[in-house]
């Protein structure tokens, strides 16, 4: 069968390489051509665009690159047509694939869509076109499933979430090793995921390093993302008890005893590799203000909370996210009763989630409906 994916992040990447394993596993003359990035052409050299070229965040920045997004869009449909696939797959990234599922339902070609939109969260009419559009939803959050056909009468798979199995198949690292590559000492470490985007990186960790002094028997390392250069770290690794590994954030969780998390999938990240994390989120006033007014009426922000929901992990959003409250609440997870109700409630959240196999469930799902 031939599989055309389109994956525009860097999840997109990780949940696709592993969604084509799982194929090609159901499929031994399984053919691929793919929008994504390393990790997918790792497993077939057939990439048609890299997702460092696809990912336009905020509305400003999408306006700015209206003429691109056009581009791509007209490139995209020609390709597919090009190639004529068995079926089109499409992983998240809602805003560039619900406009090709809609182009490629009229077109006849078969749509599957793994990772569905967040439409619980914001922009719920886009279930119009999902349910015009799409053949074949898998969703990877347990709420999500109700969400979709109980109060939109669409049948969805639920799969379990695909950060299991990546995390599981990931290779394990010899602790001992790691700190002396890093050139790390002793100390128990506090990892700072700041997020991945220059600007969100900016008003994250000057708060989260503005405690570094008062746990000085703690060491800080900030994860750095693969989009930024060491260049744009160096200006916040001014003190010694503060360090910066780049690209390694799975190594990094697997050794750290606590971490301050920006909002986002980091958050459950953290959580699967029983992590204690407080999670943090700020941006300008103004952004807020529209995301407040744009998202529905939800109780939490962390993919934990919101999964579990209940709070689990604390959450520092806007002002409430300052050196007073990161102080107090990066003591609290550094306590050992308190780690421990983390650890139960983290191994909870694994069950709801499913466990392993997401991406075996989908390739099969998805082959079946071939034959």
């Amino acid at each position: 069968m031939k599989y055309y994916i389109i994956a525009g992040e860097a999840s997109g990447d990780l949940h696709g390489s592993n969604l084509m394993k799982a194929l090609v596993k159901q499929d031994l003359n399984a053919k691929f051509r793919f929008w994504g990035g390393d990790l997918m052409q790792n497993v077939s050299n057939t990439l048609v665009k890299h997702y460092n070229s696809l990912a336009f965040m905020g509305f400003l920045e999408v306006l700015l690159n209206i003429r691109t997004i056009t581009k791509n869009l007209s490139f995209c449909k020609k390709d597919i047509l090009k190639f004529n696939p068995d079926v089109l797959i499409f992983i998240d990234y809602p805003g560039f694939n619900l406009r090709i599922a809609k182009w490629a339902k009229q077109q006849r070609f078969r749509t599957h869509y793994y990772i569905s939109p967040q439409i619980w969260a914001w922009k719920e009419n886009r279930i119009k076109s999902i349910k015009r559009d799409v053949d074949s939803m898998y969703v990877i959050l347990p709420f999500e499933k109700k969400f979709y056909e109980e109060k939109h009468q669409f049948p969805v798979h639920f799969v379990g979430h695909p950060l299991i199995d990546a995390i599981a198949n990931r290779h394990p690292i010899d602790e001992l090793e790691f700190r002396e590559l890093h050139q790390l000492s002793k100390k128990p470490i506090i990892a700072l995921l700041p997020g991945s985007r220059r600007q969100e990186i900016d008003k994250m960790l000057h708060t989260m390093l503005s405690i570094v002094d008062d746990f000085k028997e703690y060491q800080f390392v900030i994860a750095g993302a693969p989009s930024q250069g060491l260049n744009f770290y160096k200006k916040y690794i001014d003190n010694s008890n503060v360090h910066f590994i780049s690209n390694k954030t799975y190594d990094l969780l697997s050794v750290a005893t606590a971490a301050l998390v920006t909002s986002g999938t980091a958050t459950l990240e953290a959580a699967l590799f029983k992590v204690p994390e407080v999670v943090c989120y700020k941006s300008s006033w103004l952004s807020y203000q529209i995301g407040k007014r744009l998202v529905k009426h939800i109780k939490y922000i962390s993919l934990v909370n919101l999964i579990m929901d209940k709070e689990v992990v604390t959450e520092l959003i806007q002002n409430e996210f300052n050196t007073v409250n990161l102080k107090r609440e990066l003591t609290k997870i550094l306590d050992h009763y308190q780690r421990t109700k983390f650890f139960i409630s983290y191994y909870d959240l694994e069950k709801v989630l499913g466990g392993k196999g997401a991406s075996e469930s989908v390739a099969k799902h998805i082959y079946q409906s071939l034959l």
